[in-house]
C-alpha cells in the first residue's frame, strides 16, 4: 500500500518487476537508471548471487514530479526468478501498488512465463490482493533477438492476457524499445488507482 504523508503532500508508491528467471526484469531497470539518470537522486541497489542472477532485489527510487498537489515517489523492484527464492518473491510483494509483469518471448520460455504469472497470481492472494484488481502491465520482451525462434504475439496474448486483459507491450529492455512506455504505463495505472486515497 502506497505511503501517504498528508503534512509534507508526498506519496511513496511501490513498483514491482515480476516475471521468470533471466526474463529482463533487472536489465528493465538498468535501463530506466540509465535514462533518468538526471531524476534519480540515489544509486541501483543490487544484490546478486554468484550466477548475475537477482537474488533479493533491484532497488530504484524515482522521483516522478507532482500529481494532484503531491510530490510522487516511485520505488521500482524487482524479484528473483528462480522458484527456490519463492519466500523473497512473496516478501518483495508485500505492499506493492503496481506490477509489471515482464516475459520472455523465447519459445523454450513459454511454460515458464505461464508458471510464473500463476505463482504471481498466488502469492498476492496470500496478502489478500487479486490478480484482477492490481494495476498490472505486461511486457514481452527480448522481441529483438534475432537467432532463436520467438513467440508471436497472439500466442503470449492467448497464454498470458486472454483473461487479464490488461496493457501489453512488444519491447527489448537491452535495446530500450518500449521500456519507457511500460514504465509510463504502470505508473499512470498505479496513480490512477491511488486517486481514492489522494482525495
Amino acid at each position: 500500500m502506497a505511503f501517504v504523508n498528508m503534512k509534507t503532500k508526498e506519496v511513496q508508491a511501490k513498483i514491482v518487476f515480476y516475471g521468470p528467471g533471466r526474463g529482463g526484469k533487472t536489465s528493465n531497470l538498468e535501463y530506466i537508471y540509465s535514462k533518468f539518470r538526471e531524476r534519480i537522486k540515489s544509486e541501483m541497489v543490487s544484490i546478486k548471487t554468484h550466477g548475475d542472477r537477482t537474488l533479493f532485489f533491484d532497488f530504484l527510487p524515482f522521483d516522478i514530479g507532482k500529481i494532484m498537489g503531491y510530490d510522487v515517489k516511485v520505488q521500482l523492484y524487482t524479484v528473483p526468478g528462480q522458484v527456490k527464492y519463492d519466500a523473497t518473491r512473496k516478501l518483495v510483494l508485500k505492499g506493492v501498488d503496481g506490477i509489471v509483469f515482464v516475459a520472455d518471448s523465447q519459445v523454450e520460455q513459454r511454460k515458464k512465463n505461464v508458471l510464473s504469472l500463476k505463482n504471481l497470481q498466488e502469492n498476492l492472494s496470500t496478502y489478500k490482493k487479486s490478480i484482477f484488481k492490481v494495476p498490472l502491465v505486461l511486457q514481452y520482451n527480448k522481441r529483438d533477438l534475432k537467432d532463436v525462434p520467438l513467440l508471436p504475439i497472439e500466442v503470449m496474448d492467448k497464454d498470458l492476457n486472454s483473461q487479464l486483459k490488461v496493457p501489453s507491450f512488444p519491447a527489448s529492455a537491452v535495446t530500450g524499445h518500449n521500456v519507457v512506455p511500460t514504465l509510463k504505463k504502470i505508473i499512470s495505472a498505479t496513480m490512477a488507482s491511488l486517486q481514492n486515497v489522494l482525495k
